[in-house]
């Protein structure tokens, strides 16, 4: 049996802002079954978009 070397990081608030902005857009189950690698790009991009637009308004 294996083990996850990988060590957890803390979540920074821009990484809790993607995770909020794929549950509105319905992608968590998506991201959850096979990691943020499962999205297309038109997907990822309405995240990034999103995460820009927070940012400028100062919300992130």
């Amino acid at each position: 049996m294996k083990e996850d070397t990988k060590k957890k990081k803390p979540l920074t608030p821009m990484d809790i802002a993607k995770y909020e902005i794929a549950t509105e857009l319905g992608l968590l189950d998506k991201i959850q079954e096979g990691g943020w690698k499962n999205l297309t790009a038109k997907e990822s991009g309405r995240i990034g978009g999103l995460l820009s637009k927070r940012k400028k308004e100062g919300k992130i």
